[in-house]
């Protein structure tokens, strides 16, 4: 027993030493660069295609060093415990999971390799219990257009899981997994801003029993009716459902009469069911992400019309590139309106730092680039979200439609928020909190 301990331990500090490179001797970029339009072709596959696109268009970035991003202690401690027993069944069910990050160790010959990535993207240290991310601002901007189109506030945003849970009681698990097969509630409500969709929001609930599919319910605050809505629709641009025919854009039709790019599936770069897809892994590469970012709330884009975020610090990361393509649904579940993502993700801190996003002829349509802070406190102000070590957040994250630069970023917190912005493993949601009933409330 004692020899696998140690053992464990070996290959978790070998993993953390292989997967943090100095920058290569080949890069095209240096700390202390700069890239600007004029020189974005010295980060042309640095980024993802979909990213370089809005580097051209005027998202600055700053170089900067590479650092190492620790794990909170408690998510260590548990991956040294439970990660020897985690298996996946042939069709890609995770099987003993209780905590921390089921694969340390990914052999990029193994023919799971992209799927166990996609759990341990799951299951990533950033987040392992609870979220409570307030003073959210979901703001959409066309190309051209000096004005905001769309200005989103919501109250929470955030998710309480059931399983892996490290720091706040009960861990490892909330035993009601065990009765009722949800491994998560995730929520975001009450909209607080435009006016008229006050008191709106959404919530869902998801399952571990295989094809079951998760539970998903919208709240309009003009009707103030609670309908269930397709898990499908969760790839649709946010917003409340109206009657007419909805914002088409380049990819497909949405359904919402509220400008957006932005997809409650696309949240964190990916919020989907992971059984609900495929993977395939194209690689692991040394890629530019940002990840230690400078400004807490993250500062709009001038150079780009506020389409994106900058200028922001940028460093070099050994990511694994991951193609996800949708699987076929039944007729009652929907289809998904983006078919297939390739996803850009750290690997040592298990985040997704860019998604490319293709429509159903195969064709570039959509990028998310996610910009992300290593801090032990949300915001420098801090008054109640003080963390007893540094957590990785993200600050931002941006979707633009490439087809025609409309672009939507989600500021978490936001430029005008008051609030501290991300509770994170503090308890601040309990199992109720992102119920419809909750929702409900907050909305009369």
């Amino acid at each position: 027993m004692t020899f696998k301990r140690f053992a464990t331990v070996a290959a978790l500090a070998l993993t953390i030493a292989f997967i943090a490179p100095p920058v290569p001797a080949g890069a095209q970029v240096k700390p202390g660069d700069v890239i600007t339009p004029d020189n974005a072709s010295m980060v042309e596959g640095l980024v993802s295609p979909g990213n370089l696109i809005l580097v051209k268009q005027g998202m600055k970035m700053k170089i900067v060093p590479t650092n190492h991003l620790d794990w909170p202690p408690p998510y260590k401690a548990a991956t040294e415990q439970y990660s020897p027993q985690v298996s996946l069944s042939p069709d890609g069910e995770l099987k003993n999971y209780v905590a921390g990050l089921p694969f340390p160790l990914v052999d990029e010959n193994d023919p799971q390799a992209a799927t166990k990535i996609m759990w341990n993207f799951a299951f990533r240290p950033l987040y392992t219990d609870d979220v409570d991310a307030r003073g959210v601002e979901i703001v959409s901007h066309a190309a051209g257009s000096a004005d905001p189109i769309e200005h989103f506030s919501i109250g929470h945003m955030g998710f309480y899981k059931y399983v892996g849970r490290t720091e706040v009681a009960p861990v490892p698990l909330d035993k009601d997994v065990l009765n009722t097969g949800i491994v998560y509630r995730a929520g975001a409500y009450p909209i607080l801003d435009p006016p008229e969709l006050r008191g709106a929001g959404i919530v869902m609930q998801g399952y571990a029993i295989p094809g079951f599919e998760d539970a998903v319910w919208e709240y309009s605050s003009e009707s103030r009716k609670l309908r269930r809505l397709p898990a499908a629709e969760l790839s649709d641009a946010f917003g409340v459902s109206k009657t007419g025919s909805g914002v088409q854009s380049g990819g497909g039709a949405g359904a919402t009469t509220y400008a957006s790019t932005w997809d409650p599936d696309s949240a964190f770069g990916f919020s989907a069911k992971v059984q609900d897809y495929t993977y395939r892994l194209l690689g692991e590469r040394p890629m530019l992400a940002s990840v230690e970012a400078a400004n807490s709330p993250a500062q709009p884009c001038a150079g780009d019309g506020e389409r994106s975020v900058c200028p922001e610090n940028w460093e070099m990361r050994h990511l694994y590139v991951v193609e996800a393509t949708a699987k076929p649904r039944s007729p009652m579940g929907g289809s998904v309106i983006i078919p297939k993502r390739i996803f850009y993700i750290d690997s040592e801190a298990w985040f997704i730092t860019a998604s490319d996003q293709f429509d159903r002829q195969d064709q570039l349509w959509k990028t998310i680039v996610t910009f992300n802070a290593y801090r032990d406190r949300p915001v420098p102000d801090a008054k109640a979200a003080i963390w007893p070590f540094k957590r990785i957040f993200e600050t931002a994250l941006v979707d633009e439609d490439v087809t025609d630069g409309f672009s939507t970023v989600v500021y978490s917190p936001g430029p005008n928020s008051h609030d501290d912005g991300w509770y994170i493993n503090m308890g601040a949601v309990d199992k109720t909190f992102f119920t419809p009933e909750k929702m409900v409330q907050a909305g009369h």
